[in-house]
């Protein structure tokens, strides 16, 4: 299989980019699978320089698709992290940037048919047994890329992919706040321990001396505070149930401050060991979420926005996430993201070293 070529859609998913794969076109077993991916992907080499790789977390991920295994869905969906560094490809987590593009890569291979001006694709997210919906736009029974929405982060307009989840709180831990309490006390520190689609550790940027505007680059170069960062995390994934998280690239590590832009909060997250340039889809729900705890550690800076639209600021600009309240419990998440094929074709991995 591999010496001919692997049938290959490469996408960018809101702000990732990754690799799309038919279920089919790679080997059933899990571990000859992630073997499969480190060589195409061209890990571990920290440049990924004889793979398709991007040498940088967001840009070496895997979309796996399949038809769907439950009647409420139309396609399955299998994230994986391909680690840069490391021989590791993990599912311990959904992404909601890569997802953005499994819609229109589903309709591109023949897994859903394409409706006239409109497809929503049903989605069943494998990493949490969650559905999203996708509304992708078809003109004429063919994906459109091209359209008018923008999100910070890529350059340009694109077609605008809105993305709407429910019941996704406790996706990985089992519930919204895994602890029970909205403000948990690790290593001297206020935090909140939340998983409403992704597991997130809330906590206040100026408690570690930060304005909470630093620059990526600037928070790579703190060694000493990615270390009690990362202290942190390891005690926090015992907490959310997720065991232990020390090869794990949850939970996310988001660092928040009063919003400067016009937004609900500002945002520093660690995914978990490199700084994100923005914040993922999920986490930026999760930390949305987190503001409208009124105990949170988000809760004193963020500025709540009365149409449920938050605008969570980071890096790149910002990331919208509409919040469905209903007696003040979130109900329901949307985001609204782009993406866009960038190539069509076979892919073929390293051989066996």
């Amino acid at each position: 299989m591999a010496d001919d070529g692997i049938p290959c859609l490469w996408m960018r998913g809101g702000t990732s980019k990754g690799a799309y794969f038919l279920a089919g076109d790679l080997p059933a077993d899990p571990s000859a699978r992630d073997a499969l991916l480190l060589r195409v992907m061209g890990s571990p080499d920290p440049r990924q320089i004889d793979g398709i790789g991007g040498g940088d977390p967001l840009s070496s991920k895997v979309a796996i698709l399949a038809p769907s295994s439950r009647a409420d869905a139309d396609i399955d969906y299998l994230f994986l992290q391909v680690f840069t560094d490391r021989a590791l490809v993990s599912d311990a987590q959904p992404c909601g940037n890569i997802l953005a593009g499994v819609g229109p890569a589903a309709i591109e291979r023949g897994l859903v048919a394409a409706r006239d001006s409109t497809t929503t694709v049903r989605i069943h997210m494998l990493n949490t047994g969650e559905i999203a919906l996708a509304e992708i736009r078809t003109p004429g029974g063919r994906v459109s890329y091209e359209g008018e929405a923008r999100i910070d982060g890529v350059p340009g307009s694109h077609a605008p992919v809105a993305l709407m989840f429910e019941k996704i709180a406790g996706a990985m831990c089992g519930a919204m706040l895994p602890t029970g309490r909205a403000v948990d006390v690790i290593d001297g520190f206020s935090c909140t321990l939340i998983d409403n689609g992704m597991p997130v550790v809330v906590l206040r940027a100026e408690d570690f001396g930060l304005s909470g505007q630093e620059s990526p680059a600037e928070i790579e170069a703190m060694q000493d505070l990615k270390k009690r960062i990362e202290a942190i995390r390891l005690r926090a994934g015992a907490m959310m149930n997720l065991g232990d998280v020390s090869a794990a690239s949850v939970p996310k590590m988001t660092l928040v401050s009063a919003p400067r832009s016009g937004g609900a909060i500002a945002t520093r997250s660690l995914i978990p060991h490199r700084v994100h340039a923005g914040i993922g889809v999920l986490a930026a729900v999760s930390t949305a979420t987190a503001c409208t705890l009124p105990e949170s550690p988000a809760a004193g800076l963020a500025r709540l926005p009365a149409d449920g639209r938050f605008l969570i600021e980071h890096p790149g600009g910002v990331a919208e996430v509409l919040l469905r309240i209903d007696g003040g419990k979130v109900i329901a998440a949307g985001t609204l993201r782009t993406a866009r094929k960038l190539f069509d074709g076979r892919v073929f991995p390293a051989p066996v070293r």
